[in-house]
């Protein structure tokens, strides 16, 4: 489908975009499909495979890069990557609708780098710092020295802010809701429920 768009919401760990992007997902009118990454990262508990990632090892992971089956990857912490395979996209835009993703800062960029004209990427912004590594700490899944890696991270992260379309601040949960929303339901020209 030619018309396929490409929406992108990027984010420092534990700023709220999974939770946006799931959102939008449980609405039908805006044609949204996730994209699923690959990682070469063992599964956290709870994680299946095909539907959170495609978990991939590393040898077949870096096997995928070397054939240029990736739109974009990246290795993010050391043997860690992760990356979006350009099947992912061309399924989903089979099937008439448009690819939203939640992915980190320079896969976001790389993918509205590639597609400029079919790209909206939003970057999603924590109130701060502290308030990212108590969210962080809440969920429980990675130690303290994980956590302090990623806070660290999100500091370079916050400097690409400004090469985004749209920056959304989750300091409010309901209003980054409604505001992802709207920004999608225009991008994509859907038709909101009362609007018909």
């Amino acid at each position: 489908m030619n018309e396929g768009k490409l929406i992108v919401f990027s984010a420092p760990s534990g700023s709220g975009k999974t939770t946006i992007v799931r959102h939008l997902l449980k609405h039908p009118e805006l044609k949204l499909d996730f994209s699923i990454s690959a990682t070469s990262r063992e599964p956290r508990e709870n994680e299946v495979h095909g539907k959170d990632y495609y978990f991939l090892n590393l040898k077949d992971f870096k096997q995928k890069i070397k054939n240029d089956e990736f739109l974009e990857w990246e290795e993010v912490y050391r043997d860690n990557f992760y990356g979006t395979l350009k099947s992912e996209v061309e399924r989903i835009w089979k099937e008439g609708k448009h690819v939203i993703f939640d992915i980190d800062v320079v896969g976001g960029l790389d993918i509205k780098n590639i597609y400029p004209e079919r790209t909206l990427a939003v970057f999603v912004k924590p109130p701060s710092i502290e308030e990212l590594k108590i969210r962080l700490k809440k969920r429980k899944t990675e130690s303290e020295d994980k956590i302090n890696m990623r806070v660290a991270k999100a500091s370079i992260e916050l400097a690409t802010a400004p090469q985004f379309d749209f920056i959304i601040e989750n300091n409010n949960l309901d209003i980054a809701l409604k505001e992802a929303y709207d920004l999608v339901a225009n991008y994509t020209n859907a038709v909101k429920p009362g609007d018909a």
